[in-house]
């Protein structure tokens, strides 16, 4: 395959080069920033033998190629087209010109929990290979350790190492969103170790505290401030991130380089500590019960609906990019339930986007179609859903919808049976791993739903597509 001429190729079918702000690449796709996605030829694009797919998110185009060839084309595309290479951050930013309000609150927060991301799924799998260890009725009618007690010790510290990223979470989001908000990473980690102090009340008792009036306050000039930590709070770590990386801007703008080092850091962490622990951390921690209560009375209450309705929708939500901000919200769910019941919804998805994809496989006639739909399909079945949902299932468009289909389908089971997650794990079919194992019968017959539906849903709709052509 000549790499120059499908350079050229894509370069005339996205609008040419006067019609690009910046590019960049990451494992599989070309991420660029266009001035007018409307001039792109997305027929024209997706025809060519190294374009596996096309789509728009957070106001970026992005090319599907394939894992090692996008290298490849990427560094033939800067030369075609002369734009310069470009970060991540650089072409992301680009893009964020053209959203909405909305749109960069949505990047603001994909931005913030993306790159702690890869901690957070560790914990999940080690966690699961905890609960494996350590739950009954797996192997034995009793658990593992119980039947075999050598191996106590050794689950004990896969469960430390497991729940580390969980217990000190507020510095992992401390210290990503500081860097986000402009300010210095390092003071967002102490700040979210602070929240997290071993002197501090452990929000976890907070309930308890409350109901036998023990809890620890500070005394400040007559003012009560209760002495409460944060663990597994996403909103309080947020907000009080966003002070402290305004306040620290601040500072650094109006003391002299030679003092900075002794003002700026001591007072930024001052400040917003204060106000953290005065005002900020009550009045999120108080939401973030609200948004936790709320999500749970609806779930328990109207467990088909919600299940029909997020499962059905959540593929839809990848599409807009809004499937962001639920990541925040599991991460919410975990900290302060224990558990979440809509991230087993979000694995089961996936899988059936990926089946949906697979079924294309035995549907169309087009040679290139075929060989995309397995390794997509294949792909979604270990989590990553792009390359099937944009490669091949919006393409067509009834792949998608049957796929839809046989997750809501799926989820609405799996919620009346309570399935609830441990942590956020993979999401494709090594997803059980992060699901409670006395659930995982039902999971699994979720996982047979969104194999099965999906997969006859577009194989038929497929054949009756292809006799009407």
């Amino acid at each position: 395959m000549d790499l120059r001429k499908q350079t050229e190729k894509i370069v005339e079918a996205i609008g040419g080069k006067d019609n690009i702000d910046a590019a960049t690449h990451c494992v599989t796709r070309l991420r660029l920033a266009l001035k007018d996605e409307a001039q792109v030829n997305k027929d024209e694009l997706e025809n060519l033998d190294i374009v596996r797919g096309s789509f728009s998110s957070n106001g970026q185009f992005q090319i599907v190629i394939g894992q090692g060839t996008v290298d490849k084309v990427y560094k033939e595309f800067v030369e075609v087209t002369g734009v310069g290479e470009a970060s991540k951050d650089e072409v992301k930013e680009a893009a964020a010109q053209k959203q909405g309000p909305i749109q960069r609150a949505i990047k603001t927060l994909a931005d913030i929990f993306i790159p702690i991301l890869p901690a957070i799924v560790t914990a999940g799998l080690l966690m699961g290979i905890n609960n494996i260890l350590a739950n009954p009725g797996i192997f034995y009618e009793e658990s593992f350790i119980d039947r075999n007690p050598n191996w106590a010790g050794l689950a004990d510290m896969i469960n430390i190492i497991a729940n580390t990223a969980f217990v000190f979470l507020p510095g992992l989001i401390g210290w990503s969103a500081v860097k986000k908000f402009g300010g210095s990473p390092l003071l967002g980690i102490v700040l979210g170790l602070i929240l997290v102090h071993p002197d501090l009340l452990n929000a976890w008792a907070y309930g308890n505290a409350l109901k036998e009036g023990t809890i620890p306050y500070w005394n400040l000039f007559g003012l009560d401030v209760q002495k409460i930590g944060y663990q597994g709070q996403v909103l309080p770590v947020l907000f009080a991130s966003y002070v402290l990386a305004k306040t620290e801007i601040f500072l650094k703008k109006r003391v002299g380089d030679a003092f900075q080092l002794l003002v700026v850091g001591p007072l930024t962490l001052l400040v917003s500590g204060f106000l953290t622990f005065i005002l900020i951390g009550p009045v999120m921690f108080t939401v973030g019960n609200w948004i936790t209560s709320g999500l749970v009375t609806i779930f328990d209450t109207f467990a088909l609906l919600g299940g029909l309705i997020y499962g059905g929708l959540y593929a839809v939500l990848v599409v807009t990019g809004m499937h962001h901000t639920f990541l925040a919200v599991d991460i919410q769910l975990i900290g302060s339930t224990g558990s979440t019941f809509l991230w087993p919804i979000l694995a089961l998805s996936n899988i059936a986007q990926g089946s949906a994809a697979l079924a294309m496989m035995f549907v169309t006639r087009d040679e290139k179609v075929k060989g995309l739909s397995f390794t997509s399909a294949i792909s979604a079945y270990l989590g990553i859903t792009e390359p099937a949902m944009f490669g091949v299932n919006l393409r067509f468009k009834f792949p998608f919808y049957a796929a839809l289909i046989g997750s809501a389908i799926a989820a609405s089971f799996i919620t009346i049976q309570k399935v609830k997650a441990t942590s956020i794990g993979v999401g494709g079919l090594p997803g059980f791993l992060s699901i409670f194992p006395d659930k995982w019968i039902p999971f699994f017959i979720g996982m047979a739903i969104v194999i099965v539906v999906p997969f006859v849903l577009t194989y038929i709709f497929g054949k009756r597509a292809m006799r009407n052509q």
